[in-house]
């Protein structure tokens, strides 16, 4: 397998300029000119990158306490909630919160213009937001209300934590139903009218370290245009799902929870979404560096999209009501052709995920590090994984889909 590299021998190199990095698109023409151990022995470093839809993400606020001081109950900002059950003064906006007088979706399909991501948005883009606070009143906290405005600048935390980022994999969506259905994977034009699918595909960080080799709690990552770290396993981690012959999984597997400072970040890589039909969300920006430690890291990032398949799955009636449904796999390399093949038909196929955007994400890694700004983190604590019970499958030589409708 060669010989092996430790983090502290990558981070010498970091530091002295040295480390020869390459994105994970970038390492592919390499891994094909000289294979898989020759490109092992060149390089140091693989940046990976994503930027899409992650629902589960939200912020962490520490406002400081007003004269007289107040106990929050109550806390809107730019009249979106945020969860005040935490501490006198300290709130949790999540990224799908909607103001109270918002429509929803009573005039079907809502458009959902602002919610908690929009306002994440703002803030680190710097623009001034409304604060109102409600407080029942204590004798060490006796304001009942505060009215106000501020900039990120000018309160004390503010910490992005997403207990859910980064899929490793994802399902593609399509709608068998009669009718057009508006969902988190985009508006689905009915009798398979189109689908959506949501990764960066060969680009995406955990899909180059399928087992989760080098990725853990305490890795330092790109998180929203700054730096960031892997908090634990994220919600709906499912290390166990069924994997193709390379261990890459065939569906929805690994997620993260992530943290990091909101005043370090930037409005490029958090962006306010608002789904037709369905709410708010947050469009989130994150890469993670993969330490070429021996020839088997190498090997997992070797992955292309012709290697990666997803399953196809049917939300016009099958997911809404937690059915299993079988529509065969298909390769984000036939994902990305614009084009793919469901029960005998062609299908228009589009990304909720930009891939430019993960391209973008991976260079601007790539150049954190040879720049000696960024250097690795090992693993305080590995995530769970299924390695020693995975079962593995043959990838379809061609794509299995059943006919008619």
């Amino acid at each position: 397998m060669g010989k092996e590299r430790t983090y502290e021998e990558i981070n010498q190199k970091i530091r002295t300029g040295k480390a020869v990095v390459l994105t994970a698109e970038e390492v592919l023409d390499l891994i094909a000119e000289k294979g898989v151990s020759g490109a092992a022995k060149r390089v140091d470093v693989v940046t990976t990158g994503t930027f899409g839809p992650m629902c589960s993400s939200g912020l962490f606020l520490n406002f400081g306490h007003p004269r007289p001081r107040i106990k929050m109950s109550e806390v809107y900002l730019n009249g979106v909630p945020a969860y005040a059950g935490i501490a006198a003064v300290d709130a949790y906006l999540g990224a799908t919160a909607l103001p109270p007088g918002d429509p929803r979706n009573r005039d079907h399909p809502g458009e959902f213009i602002y919610g908690g991501g929009h306002v994440i948005e703002d803030l680190v883009a710097g623009k001034e937001i409304r604060l109102e606070a409600h407080g029942y009143g204590t004798d060490c906290y006796p304001s009942k209300k505060v009215e106000t405005s501020f900039r990120l600048s000018e309160i004390n935390e503010a910490t992005l934590y997403n207990p859910r980022n980064c899929y490793q994999n994802y399902s593609a969506a399509v709608n068998l139903g009669q009718k057009t259905i508006y969902t988190y994977m985009g508006i689905l034009k009915p009798r398979l009218g189109n689908a959506y699918y949501s990764s960066a595909g060969q680009l995406s960080p955990l899909l180059n370290d399928p087992l989760l080799k080098t990725i853990g709690i305490g890795t330092r990552i790109f998180l929203g245009g700054g730096e960031g770290y892997i908090a634990w396993h994220g919600t709906q981690h499912n290390p166990s799902a069924a994997r193709g012959e390379n261990k890459v999984p065939l569906g929805p597997a690994a997620t993260i929870a992530v943290v990091g400072d909101l005043k370090k970040m930037h409005w490029r890589w958090l962006r306010g979404l608002s789904f037709l039909g369905y709410g708010a969300t947050l469009k989130v920006g994150l890469g993670i560096p993969i330490p070429i430690l021996n020839e088997e890291i190498m090997s997992y990032c070797a992955v292309r999209d012709e290697e990666i398949y997803t399953q196809v799955v049917d939300f016009g009636r099958d997911y809404p009501h937690g059915e299993s449904s079988e529509l065969g796999l298909v390769s984000y390399a036939e994902l990305k052709s614009g084009t793919v093949r469901i029960c005998d038909r062609d299908v228009p196929a589009a990304s909720l995920s930009s891939y430019a955007g993960a391209r973008e994400i991976a260079g601007i890694l790539k150049g954190w590090i040879q720049a000696g700004d960024f250097t690795l983190t090992p693993p305080a604590a590995p995530l769970p994984s299924a390695e020693a019970g995975i079962k593995l499958q043959p990838l379809p030589q061609r794509n299995p889909y059943p006919g008619g409708m």
